[in-house]
């Protein structure tokens, strides 16, 4: 499934938040990652990450999942940020 994520954590958070989410995603922008995960994937991500935001300081992590990619199309104004823009 194609995954979107985003996440609004504490700067004292951050760096763990990015080093977890590049682990499994590919980074968009900022806070903004994207990629392909299997359910099993997205669980151990969700279950990763949720370890790391803390609700109370107003942490939050946002994911939006899609079966395919089918119907969806990406438009970037400006500087394109992602990395793996190259097609083979």
């Amino acid at each position: 499934m194609f995954i979107i994520l985003y996440y609004d954590v504490s700067e004292k958070r951050c760096s763990k938040m990015l080093k977890k989410c590049r682990a499994y995603l590919q980074w968009v922008q900022n806070s903004v990652f994207e990629g392909n995960l299997t359910e099993s994937q997205l669980k151990r991500l969700i279950s990763v990450l949720a370890k790391i935001v803390n609700e109370e300081e107003g942490d939050s992590l946002i994911i939006y999942k899609f079966e395919s990619q089918r119907y969806t199309d990406r438009i970037v104004v400006g500087k394109d940020k992602k990395s793996d823009i190259n097609f083979i």
